[in-house]
């Protein structure tokens, strides 16, 4: 327990990175006695259950010490325990202390029955309203006191950005839309002269934007359900517990699993998608400076401490730099000075970095190797390439659901019997969120259409060796087929080679070869022109080396048909043929 760097509460052993909870603990736990809570639930989100969140909403963090972005917390009189998924097991038991339990099954019903269990008959369950969605699971098995329900709809109409969420150009706001009226509730001293221009927001008409309190929210949206005739829709997967109740009766409410507004802002139109794919040949410039700068370093030696500045000339990340590696378990963090370590040339890494441009967002990740990868990293990391391509090379009816085409990017682990537990993709946003619903392969994200970006993520990972994940965002766009009409495939927009050495070509068919060649193609198009342009002639030189073609057969991808060619030109030289 001691070498892994995470706690070991049997023998009392904690490393430098738990935090202390206990005195945050004790303070819940009164606070909950005299209100006759029982258990109280902690969820990692804010009041629009935001993926990531501002340091004044990191509840969860405070609470457990656990940093990771996404979980769950429940405490009792008693105990305390975390839910979160696999790729933070390591990072939870480095940095929660032994008040903690670490529960591994993240299903909702894991939580419930371990609220079933730990909750005495008659028990009451506390949580912040505001911070659950209203078609929360859980709240199907729990029973739920009604009493302190209320709506907050998050509608992105205006074209706006702000900084109040890291990584994310958000800003605290709600809107209300109706058939003649606006209303945009924000703070309001924040609002300049020229953004009140822009909105309109010095008339009443049906186009004029008017401004109020973050905090009139509640009364407003009251004042409003109490006149006669008016009904009101809301998306249940974005709404919270909050002003729910004032929609009553209930003829007066409209749902859907999404707003129209999340429904329409997930198809881009033309110019989101010309400026979105601009976005990625930059960043792949970026991505492609960083690769080859640690391909360099690391066996040199030399220290690697980054940061996203160096590589990112952006507005900022997309999210937290996920730097993993063998640590000496395998870690996926963001670094900091207790996680940072000197890298080597005998272990896998894998980078998952992401820039916010002005005109869209990234997200990509390589997985990589400096010396030489063992026979089972070489597969494992080639079969999760074919399951990145074998998604990205389909092609499929309009209106079908990624979940029925989300097993492509596992079948060639599940031959193997690999797996990974982290779902297949996300939809991404315009200079907005890196993580943006309800696009993906899960079983809640909508039906794909063209216009559509989503990231293309299978991967694997074996504790206490190494993990593997490639990450590509691609957008979705109509194809011509030989008799149907209105079919669709995915036009991979990240544009960086992957690990050659990684690459067992004997694994792959010869449509999946294809499929790379012409990829690698493609990179050199796009993003040849813009390593010249910013004069980055070394950078160019690395790309070309790393998307030579590959051949058609063979057990290595390291070798490449032009390679080949030259070899047989020595060599009938050598024999005076030629």
């Amino acid at each position: 327990g001691y070498s892994l760097g995470v706690r070991n509460c049997s023998f009392r052993y904690l490393p430098s990175t738990a935090v202390n909870t206990t005195l945050q603990l004790q303070e819940l736990r009164e606070r909950m006695r005299p209100l006759n809570i029982s258990a109280y639930i902690i969820p990692g989100t804010d009041a629009h259950l935001s993926e990531y969140i501002a340091p004044r909403d990191a509840r969860l963090a405070f609470m457990t010490g656990f940093t990771g972005s996404a979980g769950t917390a429940v405490v009792t009189q008693t105990k305390a325990a975390l839910w979160t998924d696999s790729r933070y097991w390591v990072q939870a038991k480095r940095q929660m202390d032994c008040n903690w339990e670490l529960e591994k099954d993240v299903s909702v019903s894991s939580v419930a029955e371990w609220l079933i269990t730990e909750v005495p008959p008659g028990g009451q369950i506390g949580f912040d309203p505001f911070l659950f969605s209203l078609s929360e699971s859980l709240f199907s098995i729990l029973p739920v006191s009604p009493g302190v329900l209320y709506v907050c709809v998050l509608l992105g109409l205006f074209n706006l950005r702000g900084n109040d969420i890291p990584y994310n150009p958000f800003f605290y706001s709600y809107t209300l839309l109706t058939m003649d009226k606006i209303w945009l509730f924000l703070h309001t001293d924040r609002v300049s002269e020229e953004l009140k221009v822009y909105l309109n927001a010095s008339c009443e008409g049906p186009l004029c934007v008017q401004l109020k309190g973050y905090d009139t929210v509640l009364d407003n949206l009251k004042t409003y359900v109490a006149q006669p005739g008016v009904k009101v829709w809301i998306g249940t997967e974005y709404t919270n517990y909050a002003l729910y109740e004032l929609i009553t009766p209930q003829d007066k409410l409209m749902t859907s699993s999404y707003s129209p507004v999340l429904t329409t802002k997930a198809v881009k139109d033309e110019t989101e998608q010309r400026i979105l794919r601009d976005a990625h040949v930059r960043d792949a410039v970026a991505v492609i400076q960083l690769l080859m700068w640690l391909e360099k370093a690391v066996p040199e030696g030399k220290e690697t401490e980054l940061t996203a500045s160096e590589y990112l000339p952006s507005d900022g990340c997309s999210a937290d730099i996920i730097s993993c590696l063998l640590f000496p378990v395998f870690l996926c963090c963001s670094p900091t000075n207790e996680t940072s370590r000197r890298l080597t040339v005998e272990e896998m890494y894998l980078i998952d970095s992401g820039g916010q441009y002005l005109d869209g967002t990234t997200d990509i990740t390589r997985t990589v190797h400096w010396g030489t990868p063992t026979a089972m990293q070489k597969e494992a990391f080639t079969r999760v390439l074919m399951g990145n391509i074998e998604i990205s090379r389909t092609i499929f009816p309009s209106g079908t659901r990624g979940v029925n085409m989300e097993m492509l990017g596992r079948r060639a682990l599940w031959e193997v019997g690999l797996n990974y537990g982290h779902g297949t993709g996300h939809g991404v946003g315009n200079y907005f969120g890196v993580h943006e619903w309800p696009v993906g392969f899960q079983g809640n994200n909508i039906p794909f259409r063209a216009g559509m970006f989503t990231s293309i993520e299978p991967g694997y990972y074996k504790e206490n060796d190494f993990g593997i994940r490639i990450e590509d965002i691609a957008v979705i766009v109509p194809i011509q087929t030989k008799y149907g009409h209105n079919f669709l495939t995915f036009d991979t927009v990240s544009l960086v080679p992957y690990d050659r050495k990684l690459i067992d070509t004997s694994l792959l068919s010869s449509e999946q070869l294809q499929w790379l060649n012409k990829y690698y193609e493609t990179i050199r198009k796009l993003v040849g022109p813009e390593l010249d342009k910013q004069g980055l002639h070394e950078e160019k030189d690395w790309m070309l080396r790393n998307t030579d073609p590959f051949m058609t057969s063979g057990s290595s991808a390291s070798v490449c048909s032009s390679s080949l060619t030259l070899i047989a030109l020595a060599v009938a030289l050598l024999h005076n043929v030629i």
